[in-house]
């Protein structure tokens, strides 16, 4: 069974920054597209970004401007470039992959925490 798998969560002040990183545990082939999704404390998880095969992107109004969803199709893999942090950024983030086939795959989840 593929998982993908998220890193590069943690503990930074606001105004900070942090890079997500995310693979699958072997390769995946006909990947369509790539996000980033959230759960705040309390929430239901929303959609952060998503990337297409073109690198096409979309962003959630509150991310705009401050963070950038990338992918590298070689490697499988999918950032997430988080600048400008905001204590309401706090949340587990988590990375999914979506095939032609409409297969989807998600990772378990990586926390990111801002301090005021």
């Amino acid at each position: 069974q593929v998982q993908l798998v998220e890193s590069g969560g943690g503990t930074v002040q606001a105004g900070g920054s942090l890079r997500l990183s995310c693979a699958p545990s072997r390769m995946i082939y006909n990947i369509n597209d790539m996000g980033w999704y959230r759960q705040g404390p309390g929430e239901q998880r929303e959609v952060v970004a998503n990337i297409d095969r073109n690198s096409i992107t979309n962003y959630a109004d509150s991310v705009k401007g401050r963070f950038t969803i990338s992918r590298d199709n070689a490697k499988n893999t999918v950032y997430l470039q988080m600048n400008s942090l905001k204590p309401e950024d706090t949340a587990v983030y988590y990375c999914r992959m979506r095939t032609f086939y409409n297969t989807n795959y998600w990772g378990k989840g990586t926390l990111v925490t801002i301090s005021s």
